[in-house]
């Protein structure tokens, strides 16, 4: 028993670990990156971003590479954390995850197109607002995947949260916390693609909601691991 407790334990600091990194490269690509090259509406001044600024912006591409392997790391081993809890909710929470691999390539690689455009290394024979529409074009694509994503954000985080509701050696609070997070990306995504002009009065609350949920299960895997011995089925 203390063993399997030990283990459990250890496998529970791993995934706080890989969850903290997590945490880390996406407000590095979101809050950062984005904010300092991204103009929406405006391609002059974010190609001139993306130009004085190109070694930002292929370290945010860098940075979504690194997030996602370190994604797929931390579900496989949240996926043998949790599998006796329940194995068809342990594996639904992996495909979640899983699914969303390839997108992101796809949309790195059009990051990497928009800037070989703007750095006129393709497309020579274009005119140069011809060129800048479609470097836009890509990154807009990249968005609008973006919002798409943001739905399967959510939907990894609703059996991720039964998950833990269940397990009785985390506290219930935290599946309850990754529940909402997990709802309230799944609204954000549905109110930006169904209604984009009221996007602006749910982002908020939503990254809110997410930050509550994500980063209060990642401390709580850091500095406990798992609640007390005597709460866990042998």
């Amino acid at each position: 028993m203390e063993n399997k407790v030990n283990s459990l334990r250890k496998t529970a600091k791993l995934a706080g670990l890989l969850y903290l990194i997590l945490v880390i490269t996406g407000v590095y690509s979101i809050m950062y990156v984005s904010s300092q090259i991204i103009v929406q509406g405006d391609a002059i001044t974010t190609a001139k971003n993306i130009l004085a600024k190109e070694f930002l912006f292929r370290t945010g591409i860098i940075n979504d590479l690194i997030s996602n392997t370190i994604f797929v790391l931390l579900v496989l081993v949240l996926y043998r954390m949790f599998r006796q809890v329940n194995e068809y909710q342990a594996k639904l929470m992996v495909a979640f995850v899983i699914v969303q691999v390839p997108a992101v390539f796809i949309m790195e690689a059009l990051n990497i197109t928009s800037l070989m455009i703007f750095k006129g290394e393709i497309l020579q024979t274009f005119e140069l607002n011809q060129k800048q529409d479609l470097a836009m074009l890509f990154l807009k694509i990249n968005d609008n995947g973006t919002l798409t994503m943001e739905m399967f954000w959510g939907l990894w985080l609703l059996p991720f949260g039964l998950l833990v509701y269940k397990s009785r050696f985390i506290p219930r609070i935290f599946g309850i916390l990754l529940v909402i997070a997990g709802i309230a990306y799944i609204f954000d995504s549905f109110v930006s693609l169904l209604f984009p002009t009221y996007s602006t009065f749910v982002n908020q609350p939503t990254l809110l909601l997410v930050a509550i949920g994500e980063i209060s299960i990642t401390l709580w895997f850091l500095i406990k691991g798992v609640k007390n011995i005597s709460t866990i089925e042998k």
